[in-house]
């Protein structure tokens, strides 16, 4: 039986009468079909079908509320329509670039039943039919080669459960060959088809009856183990965990895994280096991208400017008196080390003064007339920074002018060495965000004399993407690195500055005192503490301070599973902040409901994805991991959903919502580079490795207004008195070192 409706799964067959609604993004259709004794309503991700073909569709019945009754396809075959009738109604369709009604009518007179076979072998005797040139034939030709090409692909993969977007990214990829490329070696998929992991290609390969312990499957594997690793932040993994990992992901002995990495390493798939610690395996992408973002930093470090201190001290009183502010000793120390050197790092926790140095410089720097630009990693941070500098701030993606290319499936960036941005002065903020592939990218697109400028809380967790980015340039001592540790007297007025420092000293937070904005609401069951969450978000916060549940307060839970894990918060949230209503669309994908009006966020780079500015119709690429948005609207016909990010709309089909989820709650990592009105944070029993001192200060530090604990005062503690962290394996640190 089907897990769906509890339908057992059918085979359909029968000739394609009328395709009514095609979606060529991902290949969605709504057809009908004539079979032995009915004529049948047939919907599913059907690449290139089209009117007049003989097919077999595997699926189940279902009702839909609107349509009613429906076949709903899995998979299907194609049969080349053999009657006279039926290849002139599939000619007649338009599948077949240059042929119309007309010109198919000619065609099927002309030369009958054997029309598709001229066609496919003999293109160029459609030129004996008038109207159609010996070049339009050849081309009519080709056009058909293509379509039984990517349909075979696509129909070939679709037993595997690759959908028909990847499919064609195959087909484009390897062109007519690829169905023998995947028989002969599908792991190759892994390597060179971006989309398509190990674990899809292992699932083909073992279908096909690969062996277990084949070098290519190990090879594959080892690749996906650093992959894994470059995921949880690691730029390269020491070769006995490379080792072990591999063996126990694919059950292969340690002697043939070590002779696959040898291998890779013999054939430069991967880069090895001795370090004191260990021999380090990297990915060539990750190797190259530390090699020369420490090159390149080194080379922009080594630039030094000449400013008379007359005209220095001069400029700053004229910025103070313009901004009626008096700079500290560290904040005038930082401005002067931003005149005189070619990069620095400005690093210090909320209320040390880092937005008044940034204001400071920016001024100083227009004094001299240089031209400034800013950035940081999200939208968010970028918003942020813009509102406090009063100077437009874009992404580091939007400023370095990010693409997609194609046929590599990578991220491109039309400003690059060769085309550097048109800057003197770039100040980048929230460098903690910042991992070894985008540094590489930015230091690539600044110029020789330029002026770096990164500004970060070196304390924050670190990136998402492979590196430990900040911490490692300041561990280096290779740049000058001002420390911002003095909380300012308007920012002690706030007990969550006064906190985050606090937890960041290892002390407990003072919380609940009369008139503060940090509180502790004490809950030792989970099911209360739950249960308090949500009151928080739907009634207390926005009653008693005005905020809206979706835009301005944030859960924020160190954990994705248990009680208070973001699944769980999300679903009660969710049925709480956007319940089920007439109005509302719905599509449920896995185990969540997405509805209109959901607060989603982006939890994967994608780097084709494309956007349309709602102000003013500015259209782009790339959407991101981390970025927060709503749900628009649900086409279920169409089966795609549009979710607002703040100003760009972006536009999935339901094939890529494993893309997306719920955001009522997300955890730490994923909150990093936004700040919100109020966040709401529980305090349960979880892992220990994700109940640490760091995790708990970076979620403070996201608030603006209000921070409120829920649950055990234990876990506060807990999590102040643990120290420890994820060791992050990375080279930048010791190869700054040795540059500098």
């Amino acid at each position: 039986m089907d897990a769906e409706n509890g339908n057992e799964k059918q085979i359909l067959t029968g000739v394609v009468e009328d395709v009514v609604y095609y979606n060529d993004e991902n290949c969605y259709a709504v057809c009908y079909i004539q079979t032995e004794s009915d004529y049948v309503a047939v919907v599913g991700y059907l690449p290139y079908i089209s009117e007049g073909e003989s097919v077999a569709v595997t699926g189940v019945w279902t009702n839909h509320a609107e349509y009613g009754t429906q076949f709903k396809a899995e998979y299907y075959e194609k049969h080349l329509p053999k009657e006279k009738a039926d290849i002139l109604k599939y000619l007649s369709s338009g599948i077949i670039k240059g042929i119309r009604q007309v010109t198919a009518e000619k065609i099927v007179e002309r030369f009958g039943g054997d029309a598709l076979n001229v066609i496919a072998d003999s293109p160029e005797k459609l030129a004996c039919i008038g109207g159609i040139s010996r070049n339009k034939a050849i081309e009519i030709g080709k056009s058909y080669a293509q379509q039984l090409g990517v349909r075979d692909v696509v129909i070939f993969l679709q037993k595997f459960g690759v959908p028909p977007s990847l499919a064609v990214k195959v087909y484009k990829h390897y062109g007519s060959a690829s169905v023998d490329v995947i028989k002969s070696n599908p792991y190759m998929l892994s390597r060179e088809v971006y989309g398509i992991g190990f674990k899809t290609a292992d699932k083909i390969a073992m279908s096909m009856g690969v062996e277990p312990n084949a070098p290519p499957r190990i090879e594959a594997a080892v690749s996906y183990v650093l992959w894994e690793g470059a995921m949880n932040g690691h730029t390269f993994l020491p070769r006995g965990t490379l080792t072990e990992s591999t063996c126990r992901l694919i059950g292969a002995d340690a002697g043939e895994c070590d002779a696959a990495i040898t291998s890779m390493l013999f054939s430069n798939q991967l880069i090895n280096e001795l370090l004191p610690a260990c021999e380090a395996i990297y990915q060539p992408a990750l190797h190259n991208a530390e090699l020369q973002s420490a090159a390149r930093l080194a080379k922009i470090a080594s630039v030094s400017f000449v400013q008379t201190d007359l005209e220095t001290e001069r400029i700053i009183a004229d910025i103070e008196r313009e901004q009626r502010i008096t700079l500290a000793g560290r904040q005038r120390e930082a401005v002067l080390a931003s005149l005189k050197n070619g990069a620095m790092v400005i690093t210090g926790g909320p209320g040390t003064g880092k937005t008044t140095i940034i204001n400071a410089i920016i001024r100083v720097m227009e004094h001299l007339g240089k031209r400034i630009m800013l950035a940081a990693p999200t939208g968010r941070a970028a918003k942020r920074m813009s509102e406090l500098c009063g100077t437009e701030a874009k992404t580091l993606h939007r400023l370095l002018e990010v693409g997609f290319a194609e046929e590599s499936g990578s991220m491109t960036f039309s400003r690059n060495d060769e085309n550097p941005l048109d800057c003197d002065v770039l100040i980048v903020d929230e460098m903690s965000m910042v991992d070894t592939l985008l540094l590489y990218a930015v230091l690539k697109a600044v110029k020789s004399g330029t002026r770096l400028i990164m500004v970060g809380d070196s304390d924050q967790l670190p990136s998402v993407g492979a590196g430990d980015v900040l911490r490692d340039v300041i561990a280096s001592g290779s740049l000058p690195v001002i420390q911002l540790t003095e909380i300012f007297s308007q920012a002690k007025e706030s007990m969550i500055v006064v906190n985050a420092h606090k937890i960041n000293n290892g002390e407990y937070p003072v919380m609940n005192q009369r008139g503060s904005d940090f509180f502790m609401l004490y809950r030792e069951n989970g099911q209360d503490l739950v249960g308090t969450i949500v009151d928080l978000c739907g009634a207390r916060l926005p009653n008693t301070y005005g905020y809206d549940p979706i835009t301005q307060i944030q859960v924020i839970t160190p954990t994705r599973k248990g009680v208070a894990g973001v699944s769980a918060l999300n679903e009660r949230l969710q049925k709480a902040l956007n319940p089920p209503g007439k109005a509302k669309k719905e599509k449920q994908f896995k185990t969540v409901t997405f509805r209109e009006g959901d607060k989603v966020m982006q939890i994967k780079n994608n780097y084709e994805l494309e956007w349309k500015r709602v102000s003013d119709g500015e259209r782009g690429v790339g959407v991101f991991n981390g970025d927060v948005g709503q749900i628009a609207r649900i086409d279920t016909r169409d089966e795609t959903m549009a979710v607002l990010f703040d100003d760009r709309e972006a536009v999935y089909d339901f094939a890529r919502l494993d893309e997306i989820d719920l955001a009522y709650a997300v955890t730490v990592h994923k909150s990093q580079g936004s700040e919100f009105e109020a966040v709401v944070m529980p305090m349960y029993p979880s892992a220990p490795m994700l109940q640490n001192r760091n995790l708990l200060y970076t979620a403070v530090t996201r608030a603006k207004k209000l921070v409120v604990l829920a649950g055990r005062e234990s876990v506060v503690r807990a999590m102040v008195d643990n120290v420890s962290e994820q060791k992050r394996f990375s080279g930048l640190r010791d190869k700054l070192r040795s540059l500098l």
